[in-house]
């Protein structure tokens, strides 16, 4: 059995995995996977989010995890925090310690994530992917059985043109884009609550005449977004009325593309 194979089959009990991708980074993409495990686990489904970004793992700060997995016959149990079950590479390395991998390595890691780890019945699994179009996204496209991607951008047009070469990686390797959030893409003022543009329809523009893609919506910048008040206490859509409603939208249309495509 080769390690595509082998993920494939350590994934059965995964029933429908979404992958975050963006091709650059410093877009959002970790705060838009967090953000969206929260509020499809609010509706009731066992939730997991997959660090996969190797080499820039951010989710255990964005959720104010400082623990380490447990083992338990002789597997890794993810940690658990907002009922969502989380596994990243940033629990297992020292705190601003470089990660110096080459692809083999990075493909082994990928494997053990699943291997190695009793996720145990999942029913939606969203998989924060690593910029790029490299090794560990290209061996999760191939291995895992998506049920669709999330591109990940911001206003300008120069983010918009990486965000479509990962639209175009997603269709080669056969899996279905389900669209794209416009992050950072508004400001909304705190004193009278109107919403104003701050960039060019550049991006959105670019997206929809060079690849189609649709447009599942676009949010504005929060203050404090993703950052801790307390140790271990995020500022995340639970504390901000506009993030929530935002990111229970696209909670319901990922539910649903993922019941159409059975």
């Amino acid at each position: 059995m080769n390690i595509t194979d082998e993920i494939k089959n350590a994934a059965k009990n995964i029933k429908n995995i979404i992958a975050i991708g963006s091709g650059k980074g410093g877009v959002g993409k970790s705060t838009i996977t967090s953000n969206l495990a929260i509020a499809i686990s609010k509706k009731g489904y066992k939730t997991a989010v997959l660090d996969a970004d190797v080499y820039g793992p951010t989710i255990p700060s964005f959720f104010g995890i400082y623990e380490q997995p447990f083992i338990m016959n002789n597997k890794m149990l993810p940690v658990e925090k907002d009922g969502i079950k989380i596994m990243s590479l940033g629990f297992l390395v020292e705190d601003f310690s470089a990660v110096i991998w080459r692809g083999p390595m990075i493909m082994g890691a990928i494997k053990q994530f699943f291997i190695d780890v009793e996720w145990g019945d999942i029913d939606f699994m969203l998989i924060d992917l690593p910029p790029g179009t490299g090794d560990a996204p290209l061996t999760i496209a191939q291995a895992l059985p998506l049920k669709g991607g999330i591109i990940v951008t911001t206003p300008q047009k120069a983010s918009a043109m990486i965000a479509a070469r990962a639209y175009d990686f997603f269709k080669k390797l056969n899996v279905p884009v389900i669209g794209a959030i416009i992050n950072m893409a508004t400001y909304i003022c705190p004193e009278c609550g109107k919403e104003s543009n701050l960039f060019t329809p550049a991006a959105e523009n670019l997206l929809k005449e060079k690849t189609g893609m649709k447009i599942i919506g676009k949010l504005p910048f929060y203050y404090g977004f993703m950052e801790e008040e307390v140790p271990g206490d995020i500022n995340n859509i639970e504390k901000n009325k506009i993030a929530a409603e935002k990111f229970n939208e696209f909670a319901d249309l990922i539910i649903k593309e993922c019941e159409t495509s059975k």
